[in-house]
Formats: C-alpha cells, structure tokens, sequence
C-alpha cells in the first residue's frame, strides 16, 4: 500500500509540474501578442531561456536553499530516494521559474539579454528560495513566531505572496531603472500607444495560463490524500469573478480581459484552500478592479512603463490575494478558519519589503556594471534583430 500510494503521489505531483511547465508558454504568447512585431521572436526566446537559466540555478543552489536538499550526490544515491522526491523538485522549479517569466513582462522591448539572465540566476538561486524557506520551510522561526504573536502562520497554499508578489515587487524596481520605451512618454505631455501587435497570440497566452493554474492551484496539495475540490471550485470562481469585472471597468477592451482572469488567479492561490467559493468570486473580482485601475494609473499617470503590467498583475493582486486569505479564510465569513489578517498582512509585507530590496540591490548593480537596456538604435529597430538576428516574419524568404 505504501509503493502504491508514493507512486500515485509522485504521478499526481508529476501531472501538476507537467500543468506548470505549460503555463510558461502562456507567458510566452501573452508577452509576444502584447509586445511591438520587432520584439516578439526576444520575448519567446526570453521565456525558454530563463526557465532553462533558472532549472540549473535552482537544481544547484535554490533548492538548497529552501528545503536544505542538495542533489550533488551520486546518481547511485538519487536511484535510492523515490520518485516524489525527485518529481516534487521539478514542480516546485516551475514555481520558481515563473519570477523570472514575471519580470520579462515589465521589462520587455528594450532589455538586454544577458544582464537578465544573470537576475534570473541570482533571483532563482537565493531571493526566491530564502522566502520560500520562510513561508513554505520554517526557516528562521519566523512562522513560530507569528503563531505565538497571532495565534496562526502566515498561509500561503499556492503562491499568491510566495511567487506572484514577490515577481511583481522584484519587477517594480526593475522596470524604474530601466526607464520607459523610447518614445513612449514624449517631452511634450503625449503618451505614445505602442499597441499590441497580436490580440489572438495574447488571448492564446491567458488560455493557456487559465488551464494551467488549475495544475498551480490544486497540485499545491503535492499528495493525492490531500487534494482538494475546493481549491478547484475556488480557483474557477475567482477567474470568473476578475473576468466579468475587467470586461465592465476595462470597458470591453481584450487586454483587460483577457488579463483579468490572470488577476483573479493569482489572487486566489494564497485562500483557495480555505475560503468559500463566494468568497473567491469577491476576492476575484476585487483583484480585476485592482489590475485595471492601477495599470491605466501606472501607465498613464504615473508614466511607468510596465509593458505587461505585471507589478499591477502580479505585485499587487499577489499582495491582495495574500492579505484576502486571512479575510475571506476566516469562518464569519464562510471560510475554513485557521487564518487571520494580522499573520497574513505580517507575512505578505515582508515579502514585499524583500522583493523591494532584493530587486533595487539586483539591478541597480546590473545597471551601474553591465548595463540594463539596450541602445537607442538597437530598440529603434527592434530586440529580435538587435539580439537574435532575424524577425518574426522575415520579409524575404528563400524561393528554393
């Protein structure tokens, strides 16, 4: 019964990392339908490159780093452990590789390649994992001491704080150093467009995001006994809630619609193990409204170029979702209980003061070293030829 049960738990566990790989493409195709047609071949390339940077950083350091596991040993001494242990290091690499899949959203169309592949190193290999340690691992007693202070820990089923706020904050830094798109914001007062090149490829993306979330959200439980329907229900039910309120205050406009089933989910994976299905669809809802009033402030007021909007998206619906977890979790309001506000705001500001910190230290030193943007020519004509040589849809082809 014992083999049985790990081998259902390492398939279970296999299915959801399968689910969570997938949903890398969908930031690929909702980057590529929103950046210009000169960058669209970078923000596919970006997306594959940084999960592959971030596989080895993570394998090597990260994992390490959050759970004590180190896999430097003898492949004789791998064979031994079972296959869950090793299945559940690929799923929580997925998890972690979507920080830096986060960040090339805000930075995209003007980023040079290498500097954010050595952020997505670091970034993976210990910003990450030193709060997944706190929040996930008991690390540093700081879940100890919330549980004295509060009467409970700070609750994060499947990442609402852990990764989607902390990619959105690490963002946030990153994209003000590196400045708006050329043109974007004109001395004169004028704010170039800079449209969408690909609606269909955009709406692609959050389809693919939506369908794999289900893997993020429900596969947190990580062993097949503790799989929850309600996560499901929950994780629907928000997606419709930040749906229907980003099409009426986004006024039908697909960006906002189709990003507003993404804010819905993000904001639901911290709670959705513990709220009421109705509870998910304010907390939904809420996080639509959130997405598309600070992205038109963001962009319009405020003149920060956040390409994706992802310090909206993620940074502040993560943070909202995390702080709704101890609001909507709470049984007076049709919740399991087990969750306050008091932990869940104490766990979610340090995660924001950390990604602050870590993103402004990260690229403020990529910034005065390296260099963090590409030149005025080579963004004028486009990162695809600037970095990979060649277009989405090259004008010449070969006739033979």
């Amino acid at each position: 019964m014992d083999a049985h049960k790990q081998g259902a738990d390492a398939l279970f566990i296999l299915l959801g990392a399968i689910m969570v790989l997938a949903m890398h493409a969908g930031f690929a195709f909702l980057e590529l339908g929103t950046v210009r047609k000169k960058n669209q071949v970078n923000a596919l390339v970006k997306i594959l490159v940084d999960f592959c940077m971030s596989t080895l950083a993570y394998f090597v350091i990260g994992y390490g780093v959050a759970y004590g596991v180190s896999f430097m040993v003898g492949a004789d001494t791998l064979a031994l452990k079972n296959g869950y242990e090793l299945v559940k290091f690929f799923f929580l690499l997925t998890f972690a590789a979507a920080i830096p899949a986060i960040i090339s959203g805000g930075i995209a169309e003007r980023a040079k390649f290498w500097p954010q592949l050595i952020a997505t190193a670091v970034i993976v290999g210990f910003v990450y994992p030193f709060f997944e340690g706190i929040a996930w691992n008991q690390h540093f007693g700081f879940q100890a001491w919330l549980k004295a202070l509060t009467g409970d820990e700070f609750h994060d089923f499947a990442g609402s704080v852990v990764v989607h706020a902390l990619g959105g904050w690490i963002a946030l830094p990153a994209v003000l150093l590196m400045g708006a798109r050329s043109n974007r914001y004109r001395k004169d007062g004028a704010i170039s467009a800079h449209p969408p090149s690909n609606i269909p490829f955009l709406a692609l993306g959050a389809w693919i995001l939506i369908v794999g979330w289900f893997g993020f959200n429900v596969m947190s439980a990580q062993t097949l006994d503790k799989m929850s329907g309600l996560v499901a229900l929950n994780s629907l039910m928000a997606m419709v809630g930040g749906t229907l309120v980003a099409l009426v205050l986004g006024k039908n406009d697909p960006g906002f619609v189709h990003n507003g089933p993404l804010a819905g989910l993000v904001a639901v994976c911290a709670g959705s193990d513990v709220m009421h299905p109705m509870g998910a669809l304010v907390v939904g809802g809420i996080a639509g409204a959130i997405f598309v009033g600070m992205f038109t402030l963001t962009q319009n007021k405020w003149r920060i170029d956040d390409v994706l909007g992802v310090w909206p998206l993620h940074g502040l619906c993560g943070t909202w979702g995390g702080i709704a977890a101890g609001i909507f979790g709470a049984q007076s309001l049709g919740g399991l209980g087990g969750v306050n506000f008091s932990a869940q705001l104490a766990g979610t500001l340090l995660a924001v003061a950390w990604a602050l910190v870590s993103g402004f230290v990260i690229y403020g030193v990529l910034k005065m070293t390296m260099g963090l943007r590409l030149t005025q020519e080579e963004e004028f004509e486009g990162a695809d030829l600037s970095i990979h040589k060649i277009s989405g849809t090259p004008e010449r082809e070969s006739t033979w």
